[in-house]
């Protein structure tokens, strides 16, 4: 996916859903390798989060931070999965990094520590869905019970109203973003894809990221879904290279 020019953190103009692209500046944080911990959302008297009300421009895909800066942001999907999950939590320790999980709710209801452990270790908790589904074949009200129960589920898991959203496969529909808006999620996409969940083999992996990342890159992996071990050995080889080419990392803020 190729990126325009406007700033995800503040709105922005962008074009249309299918197809969109959306360069934007990066969050107001020093130039390091760690990004600070959401606070929880604020709760109304009878316990319902109060869901930050976006602009039209907000709720629009994101596809790329701003290019200002050799900053990348990584994003993480469809764990938490007691298999590859820690071993990336550990990987990104020792580097430093926070990163975006956007975790499936199913997944979330079984491993509710392993969600508690990426929160505490200060990575940004996002929604992907309850169980995965192609939004763009479901009605307004099994969205809203795909997104909302989820965001529930991780409120109460973690403390922290999820702000961000990305729709499986990253297929949006008109309906997704109003139901993503309305609960006050902000829609991440990608710019750089390396087709982890296919599993190409792990040089394949890591040449496609370390060929398209560039400064205000999206990186989509996998944590969950299947055998992730070539994604995490991936991690292993390009996290350094990216390091000693003078990147830094960054979550967006929640």
């Amino acid at each position: 996916m190729t990126a325009g020019c406007r700033s995800p953190w503040g709105g922005g103009e962008r074009s249309a859903v299918a197809g969109a692209t959306d360069a934007v500046s990066p969050p107001a944080v020093s130039p390091s390798a760690t990004s600070s911990a959401a606070t929880p959302s604020a709760v109304v008297p009878s316990g319902e989060p109060v869901h930050r009300v976006l602009t039209e421009a907000e709720s629009k895909p994101v596809y790329e931070l701003g290019s200002g800066r050799r900053v990348v942001a990584l994003t993480i999907d469809d764990g938490p999965d007691p298999r590859h999950t820690p071993t990336v939590l550990a990987l990104f320790e020792t580097y430093g990094i926070r990163a975006t999980f956007f975790l499936i709710g199913e997944n979330v209801a079984e491993h509710p520590a392993l969600v508690r452990e990426i929160a505490d270790r200060g990575h940004h908790i996002a929604n992907h869905t309850w169980t995965h589904p192609d939004l763009r074949h479901l009605s307004e009200d099994k969205v809203r019970d795909e997104l909302e129960r989820t965001s529930d589920l991780l409120q109460r898991t973690t403390g922290r109203q999820p702000t961000w959203f990305r729709a499986p496969g990253g297929d949006w529909s008109e309906t997704s973003l109003k139901v993503a808006a309305d609960l006050g999620m902000r829609n991440m996409a990608w710019s750089v894809d390396p087709r982890d969940w296919a599993r190409p083999g792990t040089p394949a992996i890591i040449d496609r990221v370390l060929k398209n990342v560039r400064p205000g890159s999206i990186v989509l992996n996998h944590d969950g879904g299947g055998d992730r071990s070539q994604t995490v050995a991936a991690l292993k080889a390009y996290l350094p290279a990216l390091v000693d080419s003078g990147y830094f990392f960054t979550a967006p803020p929640n």
